[in-house]
């Protein structure tokens, strides 16, 4: 498919600059497949039925009708998509602390190519959704896009230190098998938990991330779903939680070619879970503000499915 086309009158900064920009060497992949899938699964039983039937129509046949399938998507696609690599990702200058306008870049300093930028800049291209006459956005790749980003800002080290590209530079082993920081925090712990607590099966795992939410986290969603930014989202709110984890629990005590294991491992897994289920949470609540139009500017609720 094309790179999405400009709609006359909604000429954005962000996609001017998308055809034009250069891509970045740094790695794409923000949770692995797994992780992508879940969030996606848990968003997927939070949509109102307007939003659902909207997804549906826009997703692709070979998606059976469900998003989860089509959320790891834009890592399959970075290759083809050069310009869409910085979109994955955030670099603060070694700082544990976020700034749109001072980190939200390329390599080349495009202003707005970074993942908060495409969160928005994805969002805005599907308000347009069942606009008369039809948007010229390619609706399809916008939603696809969306999901997959609204995954990448929650990850944490996707909005970590430029010096070390997000853990990327910093090798170390996950028990005794070598890795780097940022796929022990993509992959690895994800693996450990699904062979150490659900039996390898991802389907359990999303059905005890979901009994979390509606049971130990339940008095915590309300937060999460805060958003007073009715008409874009609150994705520089989710990069500034990401540095912050990063800070204090992903590079805390990590050095070159360290070995993590048990006492890394068990006190960092319950924040993976819970980025993975906040990042389901948050991406329905704007699933739902972007197609349930009778409650465009009002707060708009979850659905539990």
């Amino acid at each position: 498919m094309a790179a999405p086309r400009p709609q006359k009158h909604l000429l954005l900064p962000l996609l001017v600059s998308l055809l034009l920009a250069a891509s970045s060497p740094r790695g794409a992949d923000a949770w692995g497949k797994e992780g992508h899938i879940m969030t996606c699964k848990i968003a997927e039983r939070y949509l109102s039925e307007d939003a659902k039937a909207a997804v549906q129509e826009l997703l692709p046949a070979s998606a059976g009708g469900e998003l989860s399938t089509m959320c790891p998507w834009a890592d399959t696609m970075r290759f083809r998509y050069h310009w869409a690599s910085p979109l994955h990702y955030a670099n603060t200058p070694n700082v544990c602390n976020f700034k749109s306008s001072r980190d939200c870049h390329n390599n080349k300093h495009v202003q707005k190519m970074c993942v908060v930028g495409a969160i928005n800049n994805y969002t805005a291209q599907l308000l347009t959704y069942g606009d008369s006459p039809k948007s010229s956005w390619n609706l399809t790749e916008s939603l696809m896009f969306l999901a997959h980003f609204v995954g990448d800002v929650h990850q944490p080290l996707h909005v970590a230190f430029e010096e070390d590209e997000g853990g990327n530079a910093i090798q170390v082993h996950w028990y005794r098998r070598k890795a780097n920081l940022h796929h022990v925090w993509d992959v690895s712990i994800i693996d450990t938990v699904m062979k150490d607590f659900y039996n390898k099966d991802l389907d359990t795992m999303v059905n005890a991330l979901h009994m979390n939410l509606t049971n130990g986290w339940s008095d915590d969603i309300s937060h999460w779903e805060n958003c007073e930014n009715k008409r874009a989202t609150c994705a520089n709110d989710y990069a500034i939680e990401s540095i912050g984890l990063s800070c204090h629990y992903a590079y805390k005590d990590v050095e070159q070619n360290i070995t993590l294991g048990d006492d890394y491992y068990f006190t960092r897994y319950p924040v993976v879970e819970k980025r993975l289920a906040q990042g389901g949470i948050r991406l329905a609540m704007i699933l739902n503000r972007i197609f349930d139009k009778k409650e465009a500017d009002t707060t708009m609720p979850l659905y539990v499915q």
